[in-house]
């Protein structure tokens, strides 16, 4: 059965069509709310004379049929200060920020520059050949080829 048309009079006024498009406002949807939150619960960042320690650097890490190549910005850091390992698939960066002293009778007006240590560590999904892995170091951008290794052919057992 097909409803009958509507009426003028059964259309809603002006008033109730304001009333059907109004939103309720959600505090927790708001960006500001949003930024406060997050803020709350980052960890606390330590500072070391004057500038806030990083909390890590950037990397971008992308895979191709031989391995894996790793892109970390150590901007500011000495290539023999840099320390790379490869356990498995696990990878670890290492870096020491050094800063130069100032000289005596010089006081800083202001520092944001970190000077400390700086440290990362993640896996990939395959088993990485350390031997076969290169790492250069070029414009404060460190880059690492790191190779899978080669998978192991499973071994037929004898019953005896």
């Amino acid at each position: 059965m097909v409803p009958p048309l509507a009426h003028t009079a059964d259309l809603p006024s002006d008033k109730e069509s304001d009333m059907a498009r109004i939103q309720l406002y959600d505090p927790f949807a708001d960006a500001a709310f949003d930024g406060i939150v997050r803020t709350l619960f980052q960890p606390l960042r330590a500072e070391r004379n004057g500038a806030q320690a990083p909390r890590s650097f950037r990397l971008d890490v992308t895979e191709n049929s031989n391995g894996y190549i790793v892109h970390a910005e150590l901007p500011g850091v000495a290539k023999d200060d840099i320390q790379v390992t490869v356990e498995g698939d696990q990878v670890t960066i290492a870096a020491e920020v050094k800063r130069n002293e100032r000289p005596e009778g010089d006081r800083a007006l202001h520092v944001e520059r970190y000077a400390g240590a700086l440290f990362r560590s993640f896996t990939v999904a395959n088993e990485l050949d350390e031997t076969a892995s290169e790492a250069r170091f070029e414009n404060g951008v460190l880059e690492l080829k790191l190779a899978k290794k080669a998978p192991v052919a499973g071994r037929k057992l004898t019953i005896q």
